[in-house]
């Protein structure tokens, strides 16, 4: 069963946030994550699980667009790196397009290093990041989409508590929506256990 993060859990670094899960660390990105953020970028198989096209631009023009959002973070949007105990940066998570007034957000994952996939680690970022969320911040409703033939996302997400909401085509793409409230998440936290956890 996943525990609630306790307040030892969260730990400013230099001022940075670090939430620890069970599997993983999550903590907010850094220009040294640009490397292995390009390379999954430029992935035609993540782009495709990702419903979008492959990163073509050169290496320099995305190192300056990357070090201008760090300098620059959008209110609207938080964005973590996923790093295994050992510290190894295997993915990110965030949640964007934050409407306080509507207490809403978006919910995006991805675990680029396919060494850690099928493993537990997306589920683990995904219940780690739900903990914080609904324990620091105001949201009340946290969805997102995700492609209708990607059961093996479903799956997970489902096992984090989501429940399929509708269906929407975006681009050509036909995408499941899933949603989970504040008041279902303390239930959704007790039917949780690590057996269950496979991204």
């Amino acid at each position: 069963m996943k525990r609630t993060p306790s307040p030892s859990d969260l730990i400013l670094q230099a001022g940075a946030e670090v939430i620890k899960g069970q599997k993983v660390v999550l903590r907010e990105k850094r220009l040294e994550d640009a490397a292995n953020d390009y390379a999954w970028r430029c992935d035609e198989e993540l782009a495709r699980l990702d419903a979008s096209i492959p990163l073509r631009v050169p290496l320099s023009l995305f190192l300056a667009d990357y070090e201008d959002e760090l300098r620059h973070p959008s209110q609207r949007r938080r964005r973590f790196a996923i790093e295994t105990l050992e510290g190894k940066h295997i993915g990110n998570l965030m949640y964007y397009d934050i409407d306080e007034d509507k207490g809403k957000a978006e919910l995006g994952v991805m675990i680029g290093d396919r060494q850690y996939w099928n493993q537990g680690y997306g589920a683990d970022a995904i219940t780690t990041l739900l903990d914080h969320i609904f324990e620091t911040t105001s949201l009340e409703r946290i969805y997102l989409n995700t492609l209708d033939w990607n059961t093996r996302a479903q799956q997970c997400f489902e096992k984090c508590g989501f429940v399929t909401c509708g269906q929407a085509m975006r681009y050509g793409n036909s995408f499941i929506l899933m949603e989970i409230y504040r008041s279902s998440w303390q239930q959704a936290k007790r039917r949780i256990s690590p057996q269950e956890r496979n991204p």
